[in-house]
């Protein structure tokens, strides 16, 4: 790794420095959500490239999928004043929260259920025991 603007990485250090492993790199870059440069057999990422790989596990943890990342990763390539990839970005975040809205109302559903066929249960076990 070179210190400054030109810093590379190689893909050991940041599958080290990320807690991923090498073929999830790999994958990213089949993907075309990475492009390392190559010397040889070797692969040489950059700056841009290990902050692109931060951005994708970030998404990934918001429930972001690889197309949606690669999206915004376009839309800034295309308009680096990221006005564009803002406002996508602002729909997306609408979207994931409406979804895990209607996840949380679809688990508070279950919960009620579960808890009502527990209550039958256990009434009818004493039943049973009386």
């Amino acid at each position: 790794m070179t210190k400054g603007s030109q810093a590379t990485y190689s893909i050991s250090e940041l599958a080290r420095e990320f807690d991923i492993t090498t073929r999830s790199i790999r994958f990213y870059e089949d993907q075309g959500l990475l492009k390392p440069k190559r010397r040889g057999q070797t692969r040489i990422y950059s700056l841009q490239d290990r902050v692109r790989l931060k951005l994708i596990l970030r998404g990934k943890r918001l429930g972001f999928s690889l197309a949606e990342t690669g999206r915004l990763f376009e839309l800034y390539d295309a308009d680096r004043s990221s006005q564009t990839q803002l406002h996508t970005m602002l729909d997306l975040i609408e979207e994931k929260k409406r979804d895990l809205q209607m996840q949380m109302d679809d688990i508070k559903v279950i919960m009620m259920e579960l808890t009502s066929a527990e209550n039958q249960c256990r009434q009818a076990l004493e039943a049973i025991q009386k």
